[in-house]
């Protein structure tokens, strides 16, 4: 039972079918929409910096850290550990997921972020992955109200781990806490290098970077091992792995890594 809103995050029927208040209704639909709104007018409006509008901001904002704790508290209470994956479009973070489910030795679902369409949602559910597609519209990533949006419909007494599969951006996501415990951070070899100067925000927010589609350093001037001291410049102590969907070993250290973190949470 939320002790925010008193919603049930487990009953699904009863979620559905109960007459919300006027207070949950608010809180989960115009706390998003708001949040959304400042973010715009931080990004598009920058000059729009006087300390009336700070204050705004920082009201909306502390309201989604509120919600984030919200959603640990979840996870927490049903013994899941919460993971946010966050990486450019197409780095590979829906591939990652179907070639984990092959192998886990724990049960896992998603919550999964995109601007339009189902199509990732769809992919991992044929798969016999539980995941819930949260469509975002023009927000450019995942907020904490969002993703308690899409925990109503996750059964979390039944799993070991859930994803967040945020919106394929590198800037947006890593200022919101959406309320897991962990971030990992793909980076694909075809991006080219220097996304990890570039994007320093992401990749300090990052308890593992993962260099996906390993398979392709043939065919790319890539040099992973510059890449990876530019990380830990940034940060000393992320982990890193490399990561292809076609070696088997490297898709089991990552799930090494999940576990290791389960146990040590």
């Amino acid at each position: 039972m939320c002790k925010d809103c008193g919603c049930s995050i487990t009953d699904h029927e009863h979620h559905h079918d109960h007459d919300h208040s006027h207070d949950h209704h608010h809180s989960h639909e115009h706390g998003s929409a708001s949040h959304q709104a400042a973010h715009e007018t931080l990004h598009h409006n920058p000059q729009l910096n006087d300390s009336k509008t700070v204050s705004v901001i920082k009201k909306i904002l502390d309201k989604n850290d509120h919600e984030a704790a919200h959603n640990r508290a979840h996870f927490n209470n049903h013994k899941v550990l919460g993971i946010n994956l966050m990486s450019s479009p197409g780095s590979g973070k829906t591939t990652l997921l179907e070639k984990l489910a092959d192998f886990a030795d724990f049960k896992f679902g998603v919550v999964e972020g995109d601007l339009e369409t189902n199509r990732d949602a769809d992919r991992l559910n044929k798969k016999d992955i539980k995941a819930v597609q949260i469509q975002t519209g023009s927000a450019c990533h995942l907020d904490a109200f969002m993703v308690h949006k899409g925990l109503h419909d996750m059964p979390l007494d039944e799993l070991d781990v859930c994803f967040v599969e945020n919106v394929g951006n590198l800037v947006c996501p890593a200022s919101y806490d959406v309320g897991t415990h962990l971030n990992i951070v793909l980076v694909s070899i075809p991006e080219g290098e220097d996304k990890i100067e570039k994007y320093p925000v992401m990749f300090r927010a990052a308890d593992l970077i993962l260099f996906t589609k390993t398979d392709l350093l043939p065919y790319f001037e890539y040099d992973i091992e510059k890449e990876k001291e530019a990380a830990r410049k940034l940060k000393p102590n992320v982990d890193i792995l490399e990561v292809s969907t076609k070696d088997e070993n490297s898709l089991k250290a990552v799930l090494e890594w999940i576990n290791f973190k389960r146990k040590h949470r």
